[in-house]
């Protein structure tokens, strides 16, 4: 461990480097853009479009799992290239022209076919951009790396539904449906922080040099070791569960909850999510990331289960700001075990299965959801996701994984 390195430890996050700042700033920047289309998606949907949960959880299921395969072959072409920031640039520069299509959307097929170029976008940066923040911090700090950026990401979350909900209240009030005009307005207004997002990762960002052996990614479980898949099946199993947040929206809005009281919940969300993120990271750099992981899926269970069991709007609303404790606690600790399991020279590949297993079993779990709640009951889905929660988190509790392999 270098000087600089040490130094880098005991300054915290105001001392992390250019690149972890430059890519925390795009994913803020895009997150203002992204969220606040997404996240009322759904009501666009069900309450201009007049579309069914199924359809809805279809969407979704394509957008995800069509899109994931991009992220194996983005991630091990940046381990071919030895590059990792134009890949992540391309794909923020074509989620942002996706975007202005949304204003147009008059079908769920437009929607989907909207829905699904973004998500490419997504596919194309997702793994070399979480493999150029594990290239440039050392292994000590990487959970306060990726907490912090996930922290920048949910704060952007955070401001962008600020947005979205002082326009809905300019323009509807306490409207309990989403109208179409109010949407178009919301398209219009993200584009601007979209183009900001790709403008600041182009400028800001720098390679990180290779070092060590220069081998040929192969895009293979074998080849990312045996840790790596124990990893990827109890995640899967886990991610199985875990259907579209679309569910909850849909979930609050059958519970009474008006449009401005679903984005404010979505507000209360994402503040506790970036609360969280950046010390959730920085203990798993001290206690290890699988105790982390643990309680945000043990949370997980428990929130789900409330969705399922809620009477009121009330419920949903105070569930949903708690539901920030979950992804605090796992989304960016488990990225940072990632980085823990595989060789340095395979973190684009490992970052880019990773995060195309999960997504590809986003279809499965958003068809499950939607069918579990069309043909069962509404609160079906969410016990679902529950108990798979919980028998992930055991698994993960039995599982005793292999010291950190790369730095």
């Amino acid at each position: 461990m270098t000087e600089s390195t040490a130094n880098r430890t005991e300054g915290g996050w105001r001392s992390l480097p250019r690149n972890v700042w430059a890519v925390s700033l795009t994913s803020f920047l895009m997150d203002i853009s992204s969220e606040m289309v997404i996240n009322i998606l759904p009501l666009f949907l069900s309450n201009v479009l007049g579309t069914g949960t199924s359809l809805i959880g279809l969407i979704e299921g394509i957008a995800e799992a069509t899109s994931s395969l991009l992220k194996v072959f983005s991630g091990w072409l940046s381990d071919r290239l030895g590059g990792r920031k134009w890949l992540a640039v391309a794909g923020y520069g074509l989620s942002t022209l996706a975007k202005p299509f949304f204003y147009f959307a008059s079908s769920w097929a437009t929607v989907l076919a909207v829905r699904w170029a973004d998500r490419v976008g997504k596919g194309i940066r997702t793994a070399p951009r979480d493999a150029l923040v594990a290239d440039s911090i050392d292994e000590r700090q990487r959970g306060l790396a990726f907490g912090f950026h996930r922290a920048a990401d949910t704060g952007g979350a955070m401001v962008g539904l600020l947005i979205a909900l002082g326009l809905v209240w300019a323009l509807q009030a306490s409207a309990m449906e989403l109208s179409n005009r109010t949407f178009q307005l919301i398209v219009l207004v993200s584009l601007i922080p979209a183009v900001l997002a790709v403008l600041s990762l182009a400028l800001g960002a720098r390679d990180v040099p290779r070092t060590g052996r220069h081998e040929r990614p192969v895009i293979s479980f074998r080849g990312l070791g045996r840790p790596f898949l124990v990893f990827m099946l109890i995640a899967g199993l886990f991610d199985l569960g875990n259907s579209s947040d679309a569910f909850l929206v849909l979930r609050a809005q059958e519970r009474g909850l008006s449009v401005t009281s679903i984005l404010a919940m979505l507000v209360a969300f994402n503040l506790i999510y970036a609360l969280i993120s950046t010390p959730a990271g920085s203990l798993s750099d001290r206690i290890g990331r699988r105790k982390i992981i643990i309680g945000g899926w043990l949370a997980y269970g428990a929130i789900y289960l409330g969705f399922g069991l809620a009477g009121k709007g009330w419920h949903i609303w105070l569930l949903y700001a708690l539901y920030g404790v979950y992804y605090g606690l796992a989304y960016g600790t488990a990225k940072a075990l990632v980085a823990d399991l595989v060789p340095a020279r395979l973190r684009g590949t490992a970052y880019g299965t990773y995060n195309a297993t999960l997504g590809i079993l986003d279809f499965p779990a958003s068809l499950i959801a939607g069918f579990l709640w069309q043909e069962v009951a509404p609160a079906a889905p969410f016990f679902f996701g529950a108990a798979l929660a919980v028998g992930a988190a055991i698994l993960l509790a039995l599982w005793r994984p292999p010291a950190v392999v790369a730095g």
